[in-house]
């Protein structure tokens, strides 16, 4: 069996590049669903992440990239990674959300009024960054690309888009270890 190398060159609104990366989404296609449904257990889950993996790359500017075949198969098994890891982070979550006894059950309240401060001091932190290291926090965090996709997107070197992050990521941490600000109870005087 020769191995195929496809080459879609960047500016492809062209239809001759969505053409054949069609035609090669779709030879692969059987391929990628095996591989993420042996990854996640479930064949209707793995038919929607390989359509969302098309939905991608059809959205995104198309880039050069040899074996497309490879290439494919290997961001639809990323994808099926991405979603195992998403359903693990829900399933502790929601564990975590679930009291164990009377005392975790007192107590729900004041952590879920602990968690809220705590994201609006993370939202609060954000809002404060300058836009340039918002826009690339987001997009890693919220929109999943990488530093070199980003990179790339907004021109900067990948180096530039590790130190925003960075500096996004300390902005977070301290704004949640900044100790919460107590709440005062009704009818309590100030001195």
């Amino acid at each position: 069996m020769s191995e195929q190398r496809d080459i879609i060159e960047p500016d492809a609104d062209s239809a001759g590049g969505r053409t054949r990366f069609v035609q090669v989404f779709q030879a692969q296609r059987a391929r990628m669903e095996a591989l993420v449904s042996r990854r996640v257990g479930c064949r209707a889950t793995a038919s929607d992440l390989v359509q969302e993996l098309f939905l991608r790359f059809w959205r995104r500017p198309e880039v050069k990239v040899e074996a497309l075949d490879t290439y494919l198969l290997r961001c639809a098994d990323n994808l099926a990674i991405d979603h195992l890891r998403s359903e693990g982070s829900r399933e502790r979550v929601a564990e975590a959300a679930l009291p164990v006894d009377e005392v975790a059950t007192a107590q729900a309240p004041e952590q879920a009024l602990e968690v809220d401060h705590d994201l609006q001091r993370i939202e609060a932190a954000l809002r404060a960054l300058p836009e340039r290291t918002r826009q690339i926090f987001l997009l890693n965090r919220i929109h999943g690309c990488k530093y070199g996709e980003i990179a790339k997107a907004m021109q900067l070197s990948q180096s530039a888009v590790e130190k925003h992050m960075m500096r996004a990521l300390e902005a977070c941490k301290a704004s949640v270890a900044e100790p919460a600000p107590t709440p005062r109870r009704p009818g309590s005087a100030r001195r």
